[in-house]
């Protein structure tokens, strides 16, 4: 059974769900998660130095009945950890939230901060792993628990028909959200697989190390989103 038929089976029969039923089904973990007890004594020793931050798990940003989810990484520590949006703050959101706004997947003007008043359109974002990481590393036992939550978010998108993965950690832990063997749609960017209903798209992740070294350039990610939104019309 999948991890979406489990989470499909526990809304039917209300039974309590690993993380709680409530926070599993909404796909949006606790604010004092305690699933993964190496992010929870970096997330304490965050929030003991920086207060103000937001410091916590971060929900998913966008409409549920949106065609198109994206799914990151993890939060950044100065980035979604400290204002609660994902890709929200750091170098990643410039470029992410800038190619949206160029394809018409967002309105608005992106100013790095959760009340600029940008919204999504027809779209959704998220990460494998809803918790900041020590150097933005999670660790595979950190991905696998924390794939409930993306999974539950994938279920709670009636609409959903395209996922763009940012980066092959998010790629792979879609595919098994999806009950999908990774050897059947190996990551590679530009790629477009079929994941069962999913049409699932590759991108390198967009961050600051990987446009820098040239891995991957604006111009390669908008070709990515470029195809997303003729595919979706």
């Amino acid at each position: 059974m999948t991890t979406i038929s489990r989470i499909e089976n526990t809304r039917a029969s209300g039974r309590p769900a690993r993380a709680g039923a409530a926070a599993l089904l909404a796909g949006v973990p606790d604010r004092n998660c305690p699933l993964c007890p190496r992010l929870v004594t970096f997330r304490e020793s965050v929030r003991a130095r920086e207060p103000s931050w937001f410091n916590a798990p971060v929900p998913p940003f966008g409409d549920p009945d949106a065609r198109l989810l994206i799914v990151g990484l993890a939060p950044g520590l100065q980035g979604a950890n400290r204002t609660g949006r994902p890709f929200t703050g750091d170098f990643a959101g410039d470029l992410l939230y800038a190619t949206l706004l160029e394809y018409g997947f967002a309105k608005g003007v992106y100013q790095a901060r959760p009340d600029d008043g940008l919204t999504l359109a027809g779209c959704r974002i998220s990460n494998a792993v809803r918790c900041v990481p020590p150097q933005n590393k999670p660790l595979p036992v950190e991905i696998s628990t924390c794939r409930q939550f993306l999974s539950a978010t994938i279920a709670a998108m009636p609409r959903l028909r395209t996922i763009v993965a940012l980066g092959r950690i998010a790629h792979e832990s879609t595919v098994k959200a999806l009950g999908i063997r990774n050897a059947a749609v190996p990551f590679a960017h530009g790629r477009a697989h079929k994941a069962g209903a999913i049409d699932l798209y590759d991108s390198y992740h967009c961050s600051r190390y990987n446009t820098n070294t040239g891995v991957l350039t604006p111009k390669m990610f908008r070709e990515v989103f470029a195809r997303v939104r003729a595919d979706l019309g």
